[in-house]
């Protein structure tokens, strides 16, 4: 690969570059161009701004807009390692440069999926809570009555972005009846996937277990609430492992506390979790602190990823590994930075 000549920016906080850049990644990335390697802060804007006019790519969650666009003749893509679309970039304006915007978020999708069947399996059977009764002395020997299997049970996905197309393949052992729910997917793409398209209403009506895994959209703030999980049989699972925003909280913690429904939650709509939360204390739930993700071995697929598609970019073809924003859909994202964890523990994620 011939060396470029031009600037990569580094701005990766919250992500730490030792986690996410092996050696070998590190010396592909230096083999691209002039690395300004920056770690442990977000970057100085001055920094930013003195390197612009040099930089090819940038590697972090720097604001973009087109004034600073404007100072950045020669970039070619910009790496949200953050793995998310946030709305400080002036997304129209890469668009019109041909400045590709990338996440690497499906870096994510596979850990995140085995949770979520692990989180559905413990709920379905209660093993979390025969756990606890064990160490409490008050178990009773093989207290299933309300226990059921996922084996031929109709499931549900809303949402079938990079978290849908992951958890697909582990539900498949279980059952053949994969509904799925996504507006931005044609029906017949989920069709042609062996899926069952389906509304809404008719995934909380069918399935035994439903997995929340959608983004969250200017269409789907506060969506799922009451009325859905109100739908479902008695004692059935609902799984929330991507935004919590897309549902109704109060109305998710009362359905489990009412014994209705049972919940898995691994994100929140306050984090870190407020020590007064709700859901610490709501019975018929298991629930994580936003880890399903937070794999060590993962991370450096982040960086991995990153110089895999700059060596495409560079080489005058489309990149291959990380998530394109779509001018489309860009604008109805509501994603969020990180929120106020301590750098220490910015640090693990």
């Amino acid at each position: 690969m011939a060396h470029a000549e031009g600037v990569i920016l580094l701005d990766p906080f919250p992500r730490r570059l030792g986690r996410i850049f092996e050696a070998e990644d590190r010396a592909r990335l230096e083999r691209l161009g002039r690395v300004l390697w920056h770690d442990g802060t977000p970057a100085d804007p001055a920094h930013l701004d003195a390197h612009l006019p040099e930089a090819i790519a940038l590697i972090g969650q720097s604001p973009l807009s087109k004034e600073r666009l404007d100072r950045a003749p020669r970039l070619r893509a910009v790496f949200n390692v953050e793995s998310n679309f946030l709305p400080n970039v002036d997304y129209d304006e890469c668009h019109r440069r041909g400045i590709p915007v990338l996440s690497t978020a499906p870096v994510y999708a596979r850990p995140v999926a085995e949770m979520a069947l692990g989180m559905a399996i413990s709920l379905a059977r209660r093993m979390h809570e025969a756990d606890a009764a064990v160490r409490a002395r008050r178990e009773f020997k093989g207290d299933n009555h309300d226990s059921f299997l996922l084996h031929g049970k109709p499931l549900a996905l809303i949402g079938h972005g990079n978290l849908g197309r992951a958890l697909v393949p582990l539900l498949r052992p279980f059952t053949r009846e994969i509904l799925v729910h996504d507006p931005w997917i044609h029906p017949s793409v989920v069709r042609d996937q062996d899926l069952i398209p389906a509304t809404l209403d008719e995934c909380f009506d069918r399935a035994r277990v439903v997995f929340l895994l959608a983004a969250n959209t200017s269409e789907n703030t506060g969506r799922i609430g009451a009325t859905q999980f109100a739908r479902m049989r008695p004692g059935s699972v609902v799984i929330l492992a991507s935004r919590a925003e897309i549902v109704d909280f109060p109305a998710l913690l009362a359905a489990a506390r009412s014994g209705h429904i049972r919940a898995g939650i691994d994100v929140w709509p306050t984090e870190p979790i407020p020590p007064d939360e709700a859901g610490r204390d709501t019975p018929n739930t298991l629930v994580q602190a936003h880890r399903c993700g937070s794999v060590p071995e993962i991370q450096p697929l982040i960086g991995r990823m990153v110089v895999d598609d700059l060596e495409s970019i560079l080489a005058g073809l489309p990149p291959q590994r990380c998530q394109p924003a779509r001018l489309e859909t860009i604008g109805r994202i509501r994603s969020k930075p990180v929120g106020t964890w301590s750098l220490s523990d910015r640090g693990k994620n």
